[in-house]
Parts: C-alpha cells; structure tokens; sequence
C-alpha cells in the first residue's frame, strides 16, 4: 500500500497537476478543454460543465489531500468558470458554453447538476467559503423540485425545464428516460454534500437512492446492475457495465461509511461485495479490466477511467472481505495503468483506451469534453486516505 501510495503521489506532483494546471486559460477563463492524440491543443474547444466541475473537484480535493494551499487559485478559477455557466432566469447549470462563456448547449441534465453539487461541496470544504456551499444548495432543491418524479430521478431537459430525450445519457441502441449512471452520480454528489455539511434533507435523499439502488437498479441474480430504463426502471437491455459496477461497488460503500447507518451497510455492502466479486471474476483479466458485455458480446477495450475504478474498487472489496486476491488485483492494476495507460510523451497524461494488447486506439483525444482528471485523480485520492488509514490501524 505503502509503495502504491508513494509512486502515485509522485505522479499526482510531477505529472498530473502539471498538466492540467497548464490547462489553464488566463485569457478566455476557465480550463482547455481539448487536447488531442497528437498533443494539439484547442483554446477555443467547447467548455462543457462536467469536465470544468470535474477540474474544479480535483484542485480542490488534490490541496486538501497534499494539504497544499497554493492549488486553492486553480479551483478558484474554474469555480468562476462555473458560475458563467449557471442560468440567471431558470436556474441550474447549462451543459456547455463557448470559451468566451456564451451558450453552446443549453441541455439542464439531472448528471450536470450533480457534478456541480459534488465539485461546489468540495470547493467550499477546501476554500472555507460559503458562497460556493449555498449554490450546492441551490442545486440540491433544482434537483428535487424540477428531476423527479413519484418514482426516481428524471435526467435530460431544457433550458425551461421542460423534459427533452435523453440522448447524452443513453448508448448501446436504446434511449433511456432513467439510467443508472445519472443516479449513481446523483448519489454520490449528495454524499459529498452530506459529508460536508451533515443536512438532514440531504441524507434522506441519500437513503432513498440507496432504496433504489437496491430495489430498481440491482439485479441479484446476474450480480451487476442494469443500466439504461424506462421510465418505471424496467430494463432496456441486456448490458453489464463491468466499470460502472466496480465503480458503484466502492463508491456506494463510501455513502454507507459516511452516513454511518448499521442497518443499511448490513443491507446493502452484501450485494456492493457481490458486484466487486462479480467483475473481479467476469472483467479483470490479470493484463486490465475490460469494458462492458452487450448480450453475449464482451467489449475487451481498456478504458481509461474503468482501469482507475478498479483500483479502487478491489482496493474496497479487499478492506471489507480481508480476501488477498482483491489486493493482489489492485497491484495489478495499478501496474497495468503504469505500462499501459498513462502516456509517457511529455505533457500529456492518460490515453484514453487501449485494445487488448495494449496498443491506444487511434483517434481518441487526451481531453475533451469527457476525459478529466476525476477518475484517475480520485484514484491517487483514495489510495493516500485508504493507506494512512491501514497505517493508523496497523499502529493501533
């Protein structure tokens, strides 16, 4: 753990924040959004609310993780980036806006709002400012009044609130009025919220999506969750989203460590302990962790984030099993990301996917409106916190 820990805060310090500080556009506000294969950048690429809320969770999290004040301005920047793409008149965050703050794509999805809640939550912890805490807030009552319905969480509308397909959530053939990726991230937005200011309202959101979850979302005899839904959560398809479960699997046990709720966890960490077990049996292969299975057609492609939530997922399965393949799988891993994922050019970071043996496959950027520092960011996050936690109980 140790040893993992120390290679990738030498990483996160040498390459990592490098890079996406020098994303930073002093000219035009906020972040880059586009670099391409080749290392091409494009200053005036589309500014999308999820990769700016995702930068502005990462300088914040990364200068309360090194305890490093000086990645405060970073944060600062992309939270005013943010505030240019919330809507004055209807409220909640655009999808996307032109680098001169204009709007591009005026789309208020349920994901969107989510991300802005989770990145605010832990700006305002890191920068001890109110303001940005209050338009969690804000977002949190969006969320509430104009997502949902008697039976879960809506996703995709317009500017005006009005409900539009849902075409930026859904894949695989299907159009999904619910899917198990907005809600997971709904979920883990309102955790951060929760964790950072303890509302009652936001813990009893918590608690019926962990219903949901577990009623709705999980299927007990395949061990995985479904994916896309109509609007009553049936099934669309038949899809195991290996990432998307080893995923959840750590990441709703960290909502039941953080609302400290014995009858859940004795409720709901079975089932996340299932999934992790699942995929450790179905998707990890010793050389990386594959992507999906579509009926009977496994896609084997490694992609960048998925490789990162296997980490952390197997990393979780071991501290809450005690099972030594589980860590064994999260060194392999970490292994595998080191030969094969991270980009070894200068200024560059992760590639976004590799095929089977390893080789990137062509024509897929280094960032863009989806490829962030979140996924591996988090990563390097959750091992420093989970190793000085097996260092203080190794001590006890």
């Amino acid at each position: 753990m140790n040893a993992m820990k120390n290679e990738m805060v030498r990483y996160l310090r040498e390459r990592l924040l490098p890079f996406w500080q020098s994303l930073r556009d002093d000219q035009n506000g906020g972040y880059i959004s586009y670099v391409g294969q080749d290392l091409s950048r494009d200053p005036m690429g589309e500014r999308g609310c999820i990769l700016n809320s995702r930068i502005l969770w990462f300088f914040s999290a990364a200068s309360r993780a090194l305890g490093d004040a000086s990645l405060l301005p970073y944060a600062e920047h992309a939270y005013k980036a943010l505030l240019t793409m919330l809507d004055g008149e209807h409220g909640g965050v655009y999808w996307s806006v032109t680098a001169q703050g204009r709007v591009l794509d005026g789309t208020k999805h349920t994901y969107n709002q989510a991300f802005a809640i989770y990145a605010l939550s832990a700006y305002a912890e890191a920068s001890g400012r109110k303001e940005p805490l209050a338009l969690a807030y804000q977002l949190f009552d969006l969320i509430e009044s104009r997502c949902t319905d008697e039976i879960g969480y809506l996703e995709a509308h317009k500017a005006d609130w009005t409900p539009e397909s849902n075409e930026k959530l859904s894949e695989n053939g299907v159009m999904a009025e619910k899917t198990m990726n907005t809600l997971l991230h709904v979920l883990e937005a309102y955790t951060e919220l929760y964790r950072v200011d303890g509302s009652g309202k936001v813990k009893d959101r918590i608690l019926f999506i962990l219903h949901l979850l577990e009623e709705k979302i999980y299927n007990p005899q395949k061990r995985r969750q479904e994916v896309f839904f109509d609007r009553e959560y049936h099934s669309l398809i038949d899809l195991s989203s290996f990432g998307h479960d080893v995923e959840t699997s750590w990441l709703a046990d960290r909502t039941l460590e953080v609302l400290g709720d014995e009858e859940m966890t004795r409720r709901i960490r079975p089932m996340l302990m299932d999934m992790a077990q699942e995929v450790y049996e179905t998707a990890f292969t010793g050389d990386g962790f594959m992507n999906e299975r579509h009926d009977t057609q496994v896609d084997t492609t490694r992609i960048w984030w998925v490789q990162a939530e296997a980490l952390v997922g197997f990393l979780n399965a071991w501290e809450k099993t005690g099972e030594e393949k589980f860590l064994s799988a999260a060194r392999s891993q970490w292994q595998y990301i080191k030969d094969k994922m991270i980009d070894p050019r200068e200024n560059s970071e992760w590639f976004w996917s590799v095929d089977e043996k390893g080789v990137p496959i062509p024509g897929k950027p280094i960032v863009e409106p989806w490829k962030c520092p979140y996924h591996n960011g988090r990563m390097i996050f959750e091992v420093m916190e989970r190793s000085s936690h097996a260092h203080v109980s190794a001590n006890q």
